[in-house]
């Protein structure tokens, strides 16, 4: 006899090879399109995925880890129509917080060594828009203000976030609010927000936004708190503290697809994977698996619709489940098992090009797979310290760059432009990018993809 459990398994399964196969053909037929919109590189997914950023514009290089002046990256980001490259990696000590201009292209990909890391105060897209952010740490850590994120925005637009490690916020790790939209956050970490709240993310007032393979970790709550219309698609959730994924619950009415997402319960966390919601979180649910056992190995459970809402929780109800998925990009997400999603995400999340001693730290709590890991209190003012401390964040040598294009005179050379020719940088590749972008864009493939 076939058990509950198994039809709920084979259900899940036939439904995620519908998403699958159906983004397949979106993608297969965007792809034969010669109107196909251009994403803002490639792998960009989801409501954030057109963004152009500083496509065409100045090339502005970071050559100084000092907090402000010439060369800096407060200096790069305070001016719209840029493409950021990095000449040097290493920790940028933040002396005040950080507002990122519209129009800008952030191409972390670029530093040498382990890459870069902005610590010690908040950066903010806030009022923004049409921004490409890729391979950036951000650790507000315990010196930072109050209340602040470690990487938040409102009232911005069309922004996609990609690869990048978001942490020790003093609130929050990530904020999206207030009329925001059109944003994706794709591939990035989240983890061990600090006091006095300890909190994963507020998306909050905003249409449109796409949450797809990240890894959402050691956060009390919040992982994070949807408020809006929003897709969440093949995260992790790892050894949260009071709740995982949270509700909106509010009197608005909301949308979310959480499809094939991942929770994974750790040594500080209760049962509660998802929870406070109300009737008005209308929210579809498909091949998500909870793994609540904490013995070491990936063997979740089929989330059940039931299971969004315990009966210990007084304040809150059960969300009102649809049976479609409301959300539709232009580009669709790429929609894995759970399995899989997880597996990407060890292999991948966050600064990952070349990860340094924090999140190489935070990955090996993940794979333990419920043994180790920790949320940090809410009260204590060494977060960083109980945390394991930033550590080193290594540099390196930059290569040779003649012309100042962005473009490594060796790049240049091997792809017949010339060294000597800023102007190389803005000229249109047959693909449709700039010369530069394909450049950056290829800095960030794996290993053995023809990098």
């Amino acid at each position: 006899m076939i058990s509950l459990q198994d039809l709920q398994y084979r259900a899940a399964v036939l439904v995620l090879g519908v998403c699958l196969s159906l983004a397949a053909t979106a993608r297969a037929a965007a792809a034969d399109s010669p109107g196909a919109p251009l994403p803002a590189f490639p792998g960009a997914e989801g409501f954030g995925a057109l963004a152009t950023g500083g496509r065409g514009g100045k090339v502005y290089h970071v050559t100084t880890l000092a907090d402000s002046g010439p060369g800096s990256f407060r200096d790069a980001a305070s001016q719209p129509h840029r493409i950021v490259v990095f000449d040097v990696g290493g920790v940028i000590k933040l002396a005040a917080n950080i507002e990122v201009s519209s129009n800008v292209t952030i191409a972390g990909q670029t530093a040498p060594g382990e890459g870069i890391c902005l610590y010690g105060r908040s950066v903010s897209l806030g009022g923004q828009s049409n921004i490409i952010l890729r391979y950036v740490r951000f650790r507000e850590g315990i010196a930072g203000d109050r209340g602040k994120k470690s990487l938040g925005m409102d009232h911005a637009s069309n922004i996609i976030i990609d690869h990048c490690s978001v942490e020790w916020g003093r609130w929050d790790d990530l904020g999206i609010t207030v009329q925001s939209h059109d944003i994706t956050v794709q591939y990035c970490v989240m983890a061990e927000g600090m006091h006095p709240q300890s909190f994963g993310a507020l998306i909050d007032s905003v249409t449109n936004v796409t949450l797809s393979h990240n890894l959402w970790m050691s956060n009390e709550s919040r992982n994070p708190k949807v408020k809006g219309t929003i897709q969440y698609i093949n995260n992790v959730v790892y050894n949260w503290g009071e709740t995982g994924l949270c509700g909106g619950h509010s009197l608005a009415d909301h949308a979310l697809d959480v499809i094939g997402n991942y929770f994974i319960k750790g040594p500080s966390s209760n049962d509660r994977f998802a929870g406070q919601f109300y009737a008005t979180d209308h929210v579809y649910q498909a091949g998500n698996f909870a793994d609540l056992d904490a013995d070491g190995t990936l063997n979740g459970q089929l989330v059940a619709a039931t299971d969004f809402h315990r009966a210990d929780e007084k304040t809150y109800t059960m969300p009102t489940f649809v049976s479609a998925a409301a959300m539709h990009p232009s580009i669709t997400v790429t929609v894995d098992s759970a399995a899989t999603a997880y597996a990407k995400i060890v292999a991948g999340a966050g600064c990952s090009l070349r990860r340094d001693a924090v999140d190489r730290r935070l990955i090996d709590e993940l794979t333990s797979l419920g043994k180790r890991g920790k949320t940090l209190p809410h009260t204590d003012d060494k977060g960083e310290a109980l945390a394991g401390g930033l550590g080193e964040v290594k540099g390196g040598p930059a290569p040779l760059d003649s012309d100042g294009d962005g473009m490594p005179d060796a790049w240049e050379i091997a792809h017949g432009l010339n060294p000597r020719d800023a102007a190389d940088a803005a000229k249109l590749d047959g693909s449709g990018y700039t010369q530069l972008e394909v450049y950056v864009n290829r800095l960030a493939m794996p290993a053995g993809a023809g990098r």
